[in-house]
């Protein structure tokens, strides 16, 4: 039987990769009554506080100046219990996390601030730091997206796609540096090429991608 997520007071909105991310941690709790969770970038605590409500624990990473921040947040929704601050970055992957191995990994955007030849070695680390059937959730911005618009590296191929916003885009959502826009097409190989079960992969009506895979 499906859990529907969306009919209780855990509803993530229109975010279909957190709902099965949810629906994942609440299957797991009701067999396992512990799931570890890894968000990594992380700032704010929004689903860090739907994963508490599930009794999940939850490690919020990201770089060493973000500690006083998230901390901050953690306490402020009350889920000091169950979630911790853990100074990690994508692009400087500590050797070893709190909570390895995870049961759910959410990489929300931020590999599309990696070129992607790092963005795949970055994918490769954090399928090792799941435990066998371990499931990892990803988010990026899409190719046909919005930000795709006057985007340099369009026509490039995903391994020399890292380039700058258009300065309309860049301006507009406050996007500085180069960025690697996927479609979903190139997320789902690259689940594949670093040796993860591909679940499913899906675009929103934004355009941006999303997938879910596992380790095996």
């Amino acid at each position: 039987m499906t859990t529907n997520i969306t009919a209780n007071p855990l509803d993530p909105g229109n975010d279909e990769l957190e709902r099965y991310a949810l629906e994942e941690c609440l299957k797991r709790q009701r067999v396992d009554h512990r799931t570890s969770i890894l968000i990594i970038p992380a700032r704010r605590c929004d689903l860090a506080k739907r994963f508490a409500r599930l009794e999940g624990s939850i490690v919020l990473a990201n770089e060493p100046a973000c500690r006083q921040e998230i901390e901050g947040r953690i306490v402020a929704a009350g889920i000091g219990e169950n979630a911790r601050f853990a100074p990690c970055s994508l692009d400087d992957l500590a050797d070893e996390l709190p909570g390895e191995p995870f049961d759910i990994i959410m990489v929300h955007y931020g590999l599309c601030r990696l070129p992607y030849a790092q963005a795949r070695r970055v994918m490769r680390q954090l399928l090792l730091k799941l435990r066998i059937g371990g499931k990892i959730f990803v988010s990026v911005h899409g190719l046909h997206s919005e930000l795709g618009d006057g985007y340099s590296g369009l026509e490039q191929s995903i391994e020399d796609r890292y380039a700058p916003l258009a300065p309309a885009m860049a301006e507009k959502y406050g996007i500085a540096g180069s960025m690697c826009l996927y479609s979903e097409r190139n997320l789902f190989l690259l689940m594949l090429d670093v040796g993860a079960s591909v679940l499913r992969t899906m675009t929103t009506t934004y355009g941006n991608v999303k997938g879910v895979a596992v380790r095996v």
